[in-house]
């Protein structure tokens, strides 16, 4: 994943970094000291965590794994976004959505007083830099049809499926 020290410091910068594997691959996460910036799945198996963890890396690392063990539904993590203020106000609202349920993108346009905004809400999505955490894998197209995820749509469709069976208290298959 992070084969030199060259490609490490592009994807984190002066960030920290770290790597946790799921049922869906290994996580890249990185953080600044005030939160987390950036969680994406890889299909990598592992990269070099930076020397120093801040705390809010810590955190993130056991929700996140808490999540996939069915025993987190929300997640409370210092966050540092970054985007336009329609970009913030979608994570935002993407954040308020209940765990195990979807909405679509024309809703949230709805709720933005945007109603017209379907694609730029999707567009919103697309450039969600934190896949798990800001759950963009809840939202669908209007016809309660999968689109796009940065992850990939068997990821979000296994994520969908997990947090169901999660509420109703069973167990989920991979893919």
């Amino acid at each position: 994943m992070f084969g030199d020290k060259a490609v490490f410091n592009q994807i984190c910068g002066m960030k920290y970094c770290a790597c946790l594997p799921t049922p869906l691959g290994t996580i890249q996460i990185a953080a600044t000291a005030a939160g987390i910036c950036s969680i994406k799945f890889t299909d990598d198996t592992a990269g070099p965590d930076t020397a120093e963890q801040p705390d809010c890396l810590w955190l993130c690392k056991s929700q996140i794994t808490d999540y996939f063990n069915g025993q987190l539904r929300h997640f409370t993590l210092p966050l540092q976004l970054e985007g336009t203020g329609f970009q913030l106000a979608v994570w935002k609202y993407l954040q308020e959505i209940d765990y195990g349920r979807t909405t679509t993108y024309g809703n949230i346009a709805k709720k933005l007083f945007t109603p017209k905004a379907a694609r730029a809400v999707g567009a919103a999505c697309g450039a969600n830099p934190l896949w798990l955490v800001v759950p963009c894998h809840r939202v669908v197209g209007g016809t309660g049809s999968l689109t796009g995820y940065g992850g990939g749509l068997p990821r979000k469709r296994w994520l969908l499926d997990f947090e169901q069976t999660q509420l109703k208290g069973k167990q989920t298959s991979l893919f």
